[in-house]
Protein backbone atom coordinates (compact mmCIF):
# COMPACT_ATOMS: atom_id res chain seq x y z
CA UNK A 1 0.00 0.00 0.00
CA UNK A 2 1.20 3.32 -0.60
CA UNK A 3 2.10 6.12 2.06
CA UNK A 4 -0.56 8.75 -0.20
CA UNK A 5 -3.22 5.03 -0.49
CA UNK A 6 -2.63 5.23 2.99
CA UNK A 7 -3.10 9.01 4.15
CA UNK A 8 -6.25 8.60 2.26
CA UNK A 9 -7.63 5.79 3.99
CA UNK A 10 -6.93 7.24 6.98
CA UNK A 11 -8.89 10.21 6.73
CA UNK A 12 -11.67 8.78 4.81
CA UNK A 13 -12.22 6.82 7.91
CA UNK A 14 -11.42 9.86 10.22
CA UNK A 15 -14.66 11.58 8.52
CA UNK A 16 -16.78 8.92 8.78
CA UNK A 17 -16.20 8.19 12.37
CA UNK A 18 -16.31 11.55 13.20
CA UNK A 19 -19.94 11.74 11.66
CA UNK A 20 -20.96 8.87 14.00
CA UNK A 21 -18.98 10.06 17.26
CA UNK A 22 -22.39 11.53 18.81
CA UNK A 23 -23.39 7.44 19.20
CA UNK A 24 -20.54 6.52 21.03
CA UNK A 25 -21.53 7.08 24.34
CA UNK A 26 -25.51 6.12 23.53
CA UNK A 27 -27.25 3.11 24.16
CA UNK A 28 -31.07 1.99 24.07
CA UNK A 29 -33.70 1.14 21.06
CA UNK A 30 -35.00 3.62 18.43
CA UNK A 31 -38.50 2.99 16.72
CA UNK A 32 -39.38 4.57 13.69
CA UNK A 33 -41.93 4.03 11.54
CA UNK A 34 -44.11 5.87 8.61
CA UNK A 35 -43.42 7.19 5.03
CA UNK A 36 -42.11 4.24 2.98
CA UNK A 37 -40.06 6.81 0.59
CA UNK A 38 -37.35 6.89 3.19
CA UNK A 39 -36.62 3.38 4.30
CA UNK A 40 -33.97 2.20 1.84
CA UNK A 41 -32.24 5.14 2.44
CA UNK A 42 -32.45 4.93 6.10
CA UNK A 43 -31.63 1.13 6.08
CA UNK A 44 -28.16 1.89 4.97
CA UNK A 45 -27.70 4.79 7.44
CA UNK A 46 -29.03 2.52 10.39
CA UNK A 47 -26.50 -0.30 9.64
CA UNK A 48 -23.89 2.44 9.78
CA UNK A 49 -24.85 3.34 13.05
CA UNK A 50 -25.34 0.33 14.79
CA UNK A 51 -21.99 -1.20 13.02
CA UNK A 52 -20.07 1.42 15.15
CA UNK A 53 -22.15 1.23 18.13
CA UNK A 54 -23.73 -1.93 19.05
CA UNK A 55 -25.12 -0.94 22.42
CA UNK A 56 -27.93 0.85 19.75
CA UNK A 57 -30.89 -1.09 18.37
CA UNK A 58 -33.06 0.73 15.40
CA UNK A 59 -36.04 0.02 13.82
CA UNK A 60 -37.63 0.90 10.69
CA UNK A 61 -41.31 0.02 9.49
CA UNK A 62 -43.66 1.39 6.57
CA UNK A 63 -47.13 2.27 7.04
CA UNK A 64 -46.86 5.57 4.74
CA UNK A 65 -46.94 8.54 6.34
CA UNK A 66 -50.24 9.37 7.78
CA UNK A 67 -50.09 6.52 10.32
CA UNK A 68 -46.79 7.59 11.23
CA UNK A 69 -48.04 11.00 12.35
CA UNK A 70 -50.56 9.12 14.65
CA UNK A 71 -48.08 6.67 15.58
CA UNK A 72 -45.77 9.25 16.91
CA UNK A 73 -48.57 11.71 17.87
CA UNK A 74 -49.49 8.46 20.45
CA UNK A 75 -45.93 7.67 21.51
CA UNK A 76 -46.21 4.57 19.91
CA UNK A 77 -42.98 5.10 18.00
CA UNK A 78 -40.12 7.79 18.80
CA UNK A 79 -39.58 8.99 14.83
CA UNK A 80 -41.98 8.88 12.13
CA UNK A 81 -41.25 9.04 8.82
CA UNK A 82 -43.64 11.53 6.79
CA UNK A 83 -43.31 12.55 3.14
CA UNK A 84 -45.47 15.83 3.90
CA UNK A 85 -45.52 18.41 5.92
CA UNK A 86 -47.53 18.02 8.95
CA UNK A 87 -51.05 20.15 8.73
CA UNK A 88 -51.25 22.77 11.97
CA UNK A 89 -53.77 20.38 13.99
CA UNK A 90 -51.71 17.62 13.18
CA UNK A 91 -48.64 19.06 14.60
CA UNK A 92 -50.46 20.82 17.81
CA UNK A 93 -51.94 17.77 18.13
CA UNK A 94 -48.88 15.65 18.70
CA UNK A 95 -46.85 18.52 19.65
CA UNK A 96 -44.83 17.34 16.71
CA UNK A 97 -41.04 18.26 16.12
CA UNK A 98 -39.88 18.67 12.30
CA UNK A 99 -36.89 17.88 10.77
CA UNK A 100 -36.17 18.13 7.40
CA UNK A 101 -33.46 16.24 5.64
CA UNK A 102 -34.13 15.82 2.03
CA UNK A 103 -36.20 16.62 -1.15
CA UNK A 104 -38.05 14.16 -3.07
CA UNK A 105 -39.55 14.17 -5.98
CA UNK A 106 -43.28 11.94 -7.03
CA UNK A 107 -42.25 10.10 -10.28
CA UNK A 108 -45.18 8.94 -12.79
CA UNK A 109 -44.32 5.40 -14.35
CA UNK A 110 -45.33 2.81 -16.48
CA UNK A 111 -43.95 -0.86 -18.04
CA UNK A 112 -40.86 -0.59 -19.41
CA UNK A 113 -42.59 -1.65 -22.65
CA UNK A 114 -44.90 1.11 -22.83
CA UNK A 115 -44.21 3.10 -25.72
CA UNK A 116 -45.64 5.70 -23.42
CA UNK A 117 -42.39 8.90 -22.94
CA UNK A 118 -45.05 12.07 -21.83
CA UNK A 119 -48.37 13.34 -20.70
CA UNK A 120 -49.84 16.91 -20.67
CA UNK A 121 -51.41 17.80 -17.00
CA UNK A 122 -54.78 17.40 -18.56
CA UNK A 123 -54.01 13.80 -19.73
CA UNK A 124 -52.68 12.47 -16.80
CA UNK A 125 -56.32 14.03 -15.28
CA UNK A 126 -58.01 12.60 -17.42
CA UNK A 127 -56.52 9.13 -16.86
CA UNK A 128 -56.66 9.34 -12.96
CA UNK A 129 -60.08 10.45 -13.03
CA UNK A 130 -61.18 7.59 -15.72
CA UNK A 131 -62.13 9.80 -18.52
CA UNK A 132 -59.56 8.09 -20.34
CA UNK A 133 -59.37 4.08 -19.96
CA UNK A 134 -57.42 2.95 -23.22
CA UNK A 135 -53.79 3.97 -23.92
CA UNK A 136 -55.39 4.40 -27.82
CA UNK A 137 -56.87 8.00 -26.71
CA UNK A 138 -53.41 8.63 -26.51
CA UNK A 139 -52.03 7.75 -30.16
CA UNK A 140 -51.04 4.44 -28.87
CA UNK A 141 -51.69 0.75 -29.38
CA UNK A 142 -55.39 -0.90 -28.32
CA UNK A 143 -54.71 -1.39 -24.37
CA UNK A 144 -56.93 -1.02 -21.45
CA UNK A 145 -55.19 1.40 -19.11
CA UNK A 146 -54.64 -0.31 -15.53
CA UNK A 147 -54.24 2.68 -12.83
CA UNK A 148 -52.76 2.26 -9.76
CA UNK A 149 -52.23 4.57 -6.71
CA UNK A 150 -51.39 4.50 -3.18
CA UNK A 151 -54.09 5.06 -0.04
CA UNK A 152 -55.25 7.66 1.22
CA UNK A 153 -52.71 8.29 4.06
CA UNK A 154 -49.73 8.07 1.47
CA UNK A 155 -47.91 11.60 1.48
CA UNK A 156 -47.24 9.96 -2.20
CA UNK A 157 -50.36 9.93 -3.43
CA UNK A 158 -51.64 13.52 -1.48
CA UNK A 159 -48.56 15.77 -3.05
CA UNK A 160 -49.01 13.50 -6.46
CA UNK A 161 -52.97 14.24 -5.87
CA UNK A 162 -51.98 18.47 -5.14
CA UNK A 163 -48.91 19.38 -6.92
CA UNK A 164 -49.35 16.65 -10.59
CA UNK A 165 -53.45 16.78 -10.62
CA UNK A 166 -53.88 20.03 -9.24
CA UNK A 167 -56.41 18.66 -6.69
CA UNK A 168 -58.83 16.84 -9.52
CA UNK A 169 -60.51 13.43 -9.01
CA UNK A 170 -58.68 10.08 -8.60
CA UNK A 171 -60.90 7.11 -9.88
CA UNK A 172 -62.10 4.71 -7.68
CA UNK A 173 -61.60 2.12 -9.78
CA UNK A 174 -57.91 2.95 -9.31
CA UNK A 175 -56.13 -0.40 -7.52
CA UNK A 176 -54.74 0.90 -4.08
CA UNK A 177 -50.92 -0.20 -3.18
CA UNK A 178 -49.41 0.10 0.13
CA UNK A 179 -45.94 1.22 -0.40
CA UNK A 180 -43.49 2.56 -3.11
CA UNK A 181 -41.84 -0.61 -3.33
CA UNK A 182 -44.58 -2.45 -4.24
CA UNK A 183 -46.22 -0.18 -6.46
CA UNK A 184 -42.29 -0.59 -8.45
CA UNK A 185 -43.09 -4.33 -8.19
CA UNK A 186 -46.68 -4.17 -9.83
CA UNK A 187 -45.92 -1.31 -12.88
CA UNK A 188 -42.88 -4.00 -13.94
CA UNK A 189 -45.20 -6.61 -14.13
CA UNK A 190 -48.21 -4.95 -15.39
CA UNK A 191 -47.92 -3.77 -19.09
CA UNK A 192 -51.06 -1.89 -19.49
CA UNK A 193 -49.80 0.11 -15.57
CA UNK A 194 -49.36 3.83 -14.68
CA UNK A 195 -48.76 4.73 -11.40
CA UNK A 196 -46.76 7.17 -8.52
CA UNK A 197 -43.61 6.59 -6.77
CA UNK A 198 -40.64 7.89 -5.13
CA UNK A 199 -38.12 9.24 -7.37
CA UNK A 200 -35.22 7.57 -5.31
CA UNK A 201 -36.86 4.52 -5.78
CA UNK A 202 -36.88 4.43 -9.57
CA UNK A 203 -34.33 1.65 -11.07
CA UNK A 204 -34.69 0.27 -14.60
CA UNK A 205 -37.44 -2.14 -13.76
CA UNK A 206 -39.97 0.81 -14.47
CA UNK A 207 -40.05 3.74 -17.13
CA UNK A 208 -40.34 7.14 -15.63
CA UNK A 209 -42.93 9.66 -17.64
CA UNK A 210 -42.40 13.28 -18.68
CA UNK A 211 -44.94 15.47 -17.29
CA UNK A 212 -45.47 18.45 -19.69
CA UNK A 213 -42.12 17.54 -21.74
CA UNK A 214 -40.20 18.14 -17.81
CA UNK A 215 -38.43 14.68 -17.44
CA UNK A 216 -37.96 13.88 -13.27
CA UNK A 217 -34.59 14.22 -12.12
CA UNK A 218 -32.28 15.92 -9.75
CA UNK A 219 -31.53 19.03 -11.55
CA UNK A 220 -35.72 19.27 -12.76
CA UNK A 221 -36.40 19.47 -8.79
CA UNK A 222 -33.54 21.90 -7.64
CA UNK A 223 -34.44 23.97 -10.51
CA UNK A 224 -38.16 23.78 -9.62
CA UNK A 225 -39.12 23.14 -13.40
CA UNK A 226 -40.36 19.80 -12.41
CA UNK A 227 -42.78 20.90 -9.52
CA UNK A 228 -44.51 17.62 -8.43
CA UNK A 229 -41.68 17.30 -5.70
CA UNK A 230 -41.69 17.11 -1.22
CA UNK A 231 -39.65 17.15 1.60
CA UNK A 232 -39.24 14.03 3.26
CA UNK A 233 -39.30 14.62 7.18
CA UNK A 234 -38.47 12.98 10.03
CA UNK A 235 -41.36 13.82 13.43
CA UNK A 236 -40.56 13.74 16.74
CA UNK A 237 -43.20 14.17 19.70
CA UNK A 238 -41.95 17.06 21.85
CA UNK A 239 -38.05 17.10 21.87
CA UNK A 240 -36.43 14.21 20.71
CA UNK A 241 -34.55 11.82 22.78
CA UNK A 242 -30.48 11.81 22.47
CA UNK A 243 -30.49 8.70 20.57
CA UNK A 244 -32.91 10.42 18.13
CA UNK A 245 -31.76 13.75 17.91
CA UNK A 246 -27.95 11.95 17.03
CA UNK A 247 -30.14 9.66 14.26
CA UNK A 248 -31.41 13.34 13.02
CA UNK A 249 -28.07 14.85 12.88
CA UNK A 250 -26.50 11.57 11.53
CA UNK A 251 -28.77 12.04 8.10
CA UNK A 252 -27.95 15.72 7.90
CA UNK A 253 -24.06 14.86 8.56
CA UNK A 254 -21.36 14.64 5.32
CA UNK A 255 -22.11 11.37 5.45
CA UNK A 256 -25.69 11.06 5.96
CA UNK A 257 -26.15 13.54 2.76
CA UNK A 258 -23.80 11.39 0.91
CA UNK A 259 -26.43 8.49 1.61
CA UNK A 260 -29.27 10.62 0.86
CA UNK A 261 -28.34 12.07 -2.70
CA UNK A 262 -26.95 8.11 -3.39
CA UNK A 263 -30.53 7.40 -3.55
CA UNK A 264 -31.43 10.08 -5.59
CA UNK A 265 -33.07 12.18 -3.18
CA UNK A 266 -31.62 15.81 -2.79
CA UNK A 267 -30.17 16.14 0.68
CA UNK A 268 -31.23 19.26 2.91
CA UNK A 269 -28.56 20.16 5.72
CA UNK A 270 -30.52 22.32 7.64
Amino acid sequence: MTKLLSILIIASTFIYANDLTSFKDLKGFLNIAGGTAHIKCEKEAIKNIMRFNKNINITIAGGGSGLGIKQVSSQLIDLANSGRKPSVSEIKKGDLKLFRFAIDGIAIIVNKENKLNNLSTKDLQDMFSGKITNFKDLGLDDAKINLYTRDESSATRKVFWKKALNKSSISPKARVVSSNATMKTIVSNDKNAIGIVSLGLVDSSVKVISLNNIFPSVDTINNSSYKVARGLYLLSSGKPSSLASAYISYLRSNEGSKIVNKYGFIAVNE
